[in-house]
């Protein structure tokens, strides 16, 4: 009788201990993960980054895509709410998300905006980024850096591109951009060809540079047209690209034309994409920079299971946004709080701090180009 009863208690200790191991850990819960698209290679990434994550703290994740179209991803974040969803990490398309933000609030569903505000909504407390006025402060310095502007004893010509109106995100990295360009303009040493709002507060001038969606078709085609047109009698020096993918679509523009062949404008980027990192290689793309995704997927996680069992927020590398970078958090309805991590500005100078944060394999046959 003994034995058995010293097996019981065996038993049930080990039973008390598997449920509080469950309780610390995400207990079978559910969050739901929405992104955006999968045209910009960054958010497949990022999805599959945030259901990994998840699942290592014992939460059952599952990834949506929303082909770029807020009604598809509606149904997707409706679709998580009805499975119980208890958490949702939403990188929006546009504001349209914002009823189905009402209704998980409605749920008590903790919402986490994903690296894009979610717009016009007051029914959400939390959003992580990174610190996007930066991401455009470097991509400016990349330009000022590759034309030697500083030094420089004639003018230097620029066009600007920016990104979708609808994404939120696009404002700060032009407004970080041209806090740095400005001064330049207005010495003289830079010159604007085609539109040029001095800041996104400019809204019509910004909406003839904004690319809706970050579709590279529509860059490439405002590309071609700007070389055909304002740009016919100048040779461009530099061109201020918002990411990756649109950088390269406005690279192909330029090596279209006869002028630019060998001879590419410096050109920055965003998102640190494979393509472009071999692109800055072959010296094509000049600059992108790299925010590393992997580990704002796991600063996100953190966040969605300290919220839900009722922490105090401490995401390691992230801080929070105040003074004036608290704008950052500015919903249109109300301000939420804002964690930031850090970007890295990344040329041909530095290009292994991807493969060395692991961003990408650097295992393939016969080394990483990356490297060589």
């Amino acid at each position: 009788m003994k034995k058995i009863a010293a097996v019981i208690l065996v038993l049930a200790m080990a039973a008390s201990m598997v449920m509080v191991v469950s309780c610390k850990a995400g207990g079978g819960q559910m969050i739901g993960v929405a992104m955006p698209e999968t045209h910009v290679q960054r958010w497949v990434k990022d999805g599959n980054s945030l259901v990994e994550e998840a699942k290592k703290l014992g939460y059952r994740a599952e990834a949506q895509f929303g082909d770029a179209n807020q009604g598809t991803q509606n149904q997707q974040i409706q679709s998580f709410l009805t499975q119980g969803a208890k958490a949702l990490i939403v990188g929006c398309i546009n504001d349209g998300v914002a009823p189905v933000i009402a209704e998980a609030a409605r749920d008590n569903v903790v919402v986490i905006a994903y690296d894009r505000i979610i717009p016009n909504s007051e029914d959400y407390d939390y959003y992580i980024t990174f610190n996007n006025f930066k991401v455009g402060v470097l991509q400016a310095e990349s330009i000022v850096a590759g034309l030697d502007l500083d030094a420089a004893t004639s003018p230097k010509y620029i066009t600007l591109f920016a990104g979708s109106p609808t994404d939120g995100n696009a404002f700060f990295f032009f407004d970080g951009a041209m806090s740095v360009l400005n001064p330049y303009i207005d010495s003289g040493k830079l010159v604007v060809v085609g539109p040029y709002p001095r800041t996104s507060s400019d809204t019509n001038n910004f909406q003839r540079i904004a690319t809706e969606n970050w579709q590279a078709p529509i860059a490439k085609t405002r590309m071609e047209n700007l070389l055909s047109n304002d740009a016919r009698n100048v040779t461009l020096d530099a061109i201020l690209a918002p990411n990756d993918t649109l950088a390269r679509a406005i690279l192909e523009a330029c090596k279209a034309d006869a002028k630019y062949r060998g001879n590419l404008p410096i050109i920055s980027g965003q998102d640190a994409e494979w393509d472009s990192a071999m692109s800055i290689k072959n010296g094509e793309q000049f600059s992108t920079v790299f925010k590393d995704t992997a580990k704002l997927a796991e600063a996100a996680i953190i966040l969605a299971d300290q919220v839900l069992k009722g922490q105090p927020v401490n995401i390691p590398g992230a801080v929070l946004a105040t003074g004036d970078l608290a704008e950052i958090g500015n919903t249109g309805r109300k301000y939420v709080n804002a964690y930031l991590l850090d970007p890295i500005l990344v040329t041909e100078d530095n290009l292994t701090v991807m493969l060395d944060a692991g961003f990408y394999d650097d295992r393939l046959d016969g080394g990483n180009p990356l490297r060589w």
